[in-house]
């Protein structure tokens, strides 16, 4: 393990008051848990909204401001 990594870990394990097995092994299962959820995601059908999302983002964001004038 390159010594760069070693003392990041050794940091993250200090701060979060647990070994660094354990927090390898937390940090694994939070990147695995990341891959399943985006290949879950991209099982999922696209929605069209008839508009593209920074033109619905402006939108919102001049109906909020119009709001608080």
């Amino acid at each position: 393990m390159p010594d760069v990594l070693h003392e990041r870990l050794r940091q993250h394990a200090l701060e979060r008051n647990c070994t660094m097995s354990a927090a390898v092994l937390d940090a694994i299962e939070r990147e695995l848990a990341r891959w399943e959820w985006s290949k879950h995601l991209a099982t999922r059908p696209t929605t069209d909204l008839g508009i593209d999302v920074a033109s619905l983002i402006a939108e919102v964001r001049a109906s909020r401001d119009a709001e608080l004038e």
